[in-house]
């Protein structure tokens, strides 16, 4: 589960913590500052959560009125969908409004690894360079094919896991 905070921009009025756009939408229409007038601006901080959502949240850039779709993403989406937005936006600059784009509008290819060797490592282990015979096999040259990989493909640390991306 999520928690976030509302801190209002009123320095006379205090803020609150909540879980879902309902409870921030209720306790946002009941603050008033010490003069009992209606706080209507808040700035809205990631206080708990998974570590995807929270990188999530930083990336999306997630203000009071993007906070309800904010919710939606987090318990709608897949922790892929959530790893494909935040690399397209924050590493590969994509725009993406989390209020009325869609996943599959970030066209992204990730794999999960800790190098370029390791992807090309995974690669040829798949195939994509033809079969290999056994006798062969300890003649090629990973670094050299991630090097060439370098000229498609970025990588990206996210909550501990090493990434490859290409868009």
């Amino acid at each position: 589960m999520t928690t976030l905070y509302a801190q209002p921009y009123d320095i006379t009025a205090s803020g609150f913590y909540f879980d879902s756009a309902e409870a921030f939408e209720n306790k946002s229409r009941d603050l008033r500052n010490e003069h009992g007038e209606h706080v209507e601006e808040f700035e809205i901080q990631f206080i708990d959560g998974s570590c995807l959502d929270g990188k999530l949240f930083e990336g999306l850039r997630i203000n009071q009125s993007s906070v309800g779709s904010y919710f939606e993403a987090t318990e709608g989406w897949s922790e892929d969908e959530k790893l494909k937005v935040l690399v397209g936006v924050g590493e590969i600059g994509m725009s993406f409004d989390v209020r009325v784009d869609e996943t599959a509008s970030i066209e992204v290819e990730i794999y999960e690894c800790d190098s370029l060797r390791d992807l090309a490592e995974q690669f040829v282990d798949d195939g994509l360079f033809g079969e290999i015979p056994p006798p062969l096999s300890g003649y090629i040259d990973f670094e050299a094919i991630a090097r060439d990989l370098a000229c498609d493909f970025g990588t990206v640390d996210v909550c501990g896991r090493g990434y490859a991306f290409r868009a």
